[in-house]
Formats: C-alpha cells, sequence, structure tokens
C-alpha cells in the first residue's frame, strides 16, 4: 500500500516553478518586518504571471526570495516551500541555490546601471556569467555567445558595444544588456523586476515584446513584476495582486481585469488613465497610504483606506481576511470580507462607471 502510494506521489507532475506558503521576515531594531505572508502561486513554462501593487507590497522581496538572494541577510528568516523544476530551494544548499541562479532561474533588475559593476565592460560581465555554468569554455567561444546575445536583444554593432561600459549605454540599452545577460545561459525562468521602469514608453514597448518574443524563443516561465497594470495586461497569462506583503487577489488575467473582486484592485485599475476614451474626470487614486509592514493594521490590511471597510459588519477590523474562490468559478481567487453578491453589485454600480 506504501508502495502504491509512493508511485502515486512521485507521478504527479509540479508546475516548473512552484511556490507554497512562502513567509520573509526581517528582524530589525525596530521590530520584525513581516515582507511576505504565506505566499502561494505556480507558473509553468512559457507562461507569464504577473505581480502587482504598490512600493512596499512584497513583490521584489518575493522574487529575491525565489532565487535565494536573502540567504546572505543574516536577520532574513525564509520558510515555507519553493519548487524549481522539482527541486526545493529552501532546504537547498548555499552552492547548489548559486549553480542554479543564473542557469535554470535569472533575474532582469529593475535598475540595470546599478545592476552592473561600473569597472568592467558590459561584454566581460556577460562573458563572466556564462562561464560559470560552462567551466573549461575558453574565453574566444564565451565572447562569442555574448556578442551573439548582444545582437539578440537588439543592440546594434554589439562587437564594439561588447567593449563598452555601462554608463556609455542609453537607458534602454542598459535594460537590453541586462537581459542579455540573463539569458545567457538558456534559463528556464524568467524574473523581471520593473523592467521598464524609467524608460519612455517607446523604449518600454520595445522592451517587453522583446521579452515576449525571447519567451517564445527559450519557452520560458516569466514572472513580470510591476505596478504598471497597462504592462501586465499586455504580457501576463495569470496575475497576483499584493498587498501589505500577502496575496489578496490572483487567478487569470482576464478574469482580474473584466471582472475585478478586491477593493484595492479597483483602486489601482481606477488610477489607470485611458486612451480609448475622452477625460471626464481626474483619476481617482488610492487613497492613504501602504501600511508599515513592521506594525500592520487589524484584521484587512486595506481597512485604513478601504471604502468600503464597514459594509460587512466591520469584520475588516478585526479578522483578517483568506484568499477564497471569488464565487465567480474557475480560479479567481480573493480576500476581502465583502459577500460575492455585494462585490459584484459594488463593482457594477460604483466602480466600473467611472474605469
Amino acid at each position: 500500500m506504501s508502495t502504491s502510494s509512493a508511485s502515486i506521489g512521485a507521478s504527479i507532475q509540479r508546475p516548473y516553478l512552484e511556490v507554497k506558503d512562502l513567509t520573509i521576515r526581517f528582524e530589525t531594531d525596530d521590530g520584525i518586518v513581516q515582507a511576505v505572508s504565506s505566499s502561494t502561486f505556480s507558473v509553468e513554462k512559457g507562461q507569464t504571471l504577473g505581480i502587482v501593487g504598490e512600493s512596499g507590497s512584497g513583490k521584489s522581496v518575493t522574487s529575491l526570495g525565489i532565487l535565494g538572494l536573502h540567504r546572505t541577510r543574516s536577520n532574513a528568516k525564509v520558510t515555507g516551500e519553493i519548487w524549481l523544476d522539482d527541486e526545493e530551494l529552501i532546504t537547498a544548499s548555499d552552492e547548489k541555490v548559486r549553480l542554479l541562479r543564473g542557469g535554470k532561474m535569472a533575474m532582469i533588475f529593475q535598475d540595470p546601471l546599478s545592476a552592473m559593476h561600473p569597472y568592467f565592460t558590459v561584454g566581460s560581465q556577460i562573458v563572466e556569467a556564462y562561464r560559470v555554468h560552462h567551466p573549461g569554455l575558453s574565453k574566444k567561444v564565451a565572447r562569442e555567445k555574448a556578442i551573439d546575445m548582444l545582437a539578440r536583444v537588439g543592440i546594434p554593432q554589439p562587437e564594439r558595444r561588447f567593449n563598452d561600459y555601462a554608463h556609455q549605454f542609453s537607458g534602454g540599452m542598459r535594460q537590453r544588456a541586462m537581459i542579455a545577460m540573463a539569458l545567457v545561459n538558456d534559463p528556464q525562468l524568467l524574473i523581471a523586476d520593473e523592467p521598464t521602469t524609467a524608460l519612455d514608453v517607446t523604449v518600454q514597448a520595445q522592451i517587453l515584446d522583446l521579452i515576449r518574443d525571447l519567451q517564445e524563443e527559450f519557452g520560458s516561465a516569466v514572472i513580470m513584476i510591476t505596478h504598471d497594470l497597462g504592462v501586465v495586461a499586455e504580457l501576463a497569462d495569470d496575475v497576483l495582486v499584493m498587498y501589505g506583503g500577502k496575496i489578496i487577489e490572483k487567478g487569470p488575467a482576464l478574469d482580474v481585469f473584466q471582472n475585478p473582486q478586491h477593493p484595492y484592485t479597483w483602486g489601482l485599475l481606477g488610477s489607470m488613465p485611458r486612451l480609448d476614451r475622452a477625460v471626464r474626470d481626474r483619476l481617482t487614486p488610492v487613497k492613504g497610504t501602504p501600511p508599515s509592514l513592521i506594525n500592520l493594521p487589524d484584521g484587512c490590511a486595506f481597512h485604513p483606506r478601504c471604502p468600503y471597510a464597514g459594509r460587512n459588519g466591520n469584520r475588516s477590523f478585526t479578522d483578517v481576511p483568506v484568499l477564497r474562490d471569488a464565487g465567480l468559478g474557475g480560479e479567481h481567487q480573493v480576500a476581502c470580507h465583502l459577500p460575492a453578491e455585494e462585490r459584484t453589485k459594488i463593482f457594477q454600480q460604483e466602480v466600473l462607471p467611472n474605469l
């Protein structure tokens, strides 16, 4: 009987990346920072997961946790499970995670100018990233690979730009070089942390097209971290909305955008400019500021900013909402005390007309 159970367990096919109950906390002199709390999600090869939320919601901390970059911080405590291609990362050795990082998983950082070393040329840094995972490879072969990657991400005259430094590249070209460095080892998981921040709209569109094209070429799983819902709408298959270190809504991108269920998601959508109709009123911002992750409010962390907090018998002020089925069928989930019927009524009558 036990042998049969083991065979069944071994036959279960995990998603390429599966995160279970991920919690990340930092001990500081002011208290414990609850950066990420009980996050669970997954992403398959060839799929794109968008993670959205304001600054301080836990998006980047989650991605750094997947890459194992909190291991160097003595005040960080990471619990839960992170499975990458059937390998558990939290309990893995530092050396094992280091070999996976840059090989099976890679990251496009938010600011390539600070992520790249100013002392070394862009080409030499790509060569180093390649040779670390291909020991014994000659510098000549690695150089050819680096030049090829620079060409594939659209950098003109890659042989010449190989010897340039990061400060000699424009913002868009630096981001392209960062993408080349991330993809040089053909990773199957690519995490893009705000890859279009501080880029103009034209360059932003080019970078997003590049990520999409390279994903199709390499078949990678992609996590797109951003505060820009327009970017997520264009690229993502599934969406996570984070607030106060927790996932408060998740589901297929089409469902989340067409029928959002959390008041915070309504606020994010309401603060986006629309180009498909005439401007009638000023954009409606989400009132207030994100909570301190050291002193989170009791109950729902969003209740101090939520205009509907009093419509559920005041449960928002005392009870922490649990992420559960949104009541719409499919895989749409939400962490909100409002009943499904009430959420639908509010969205249709009060929110949607102003979006």
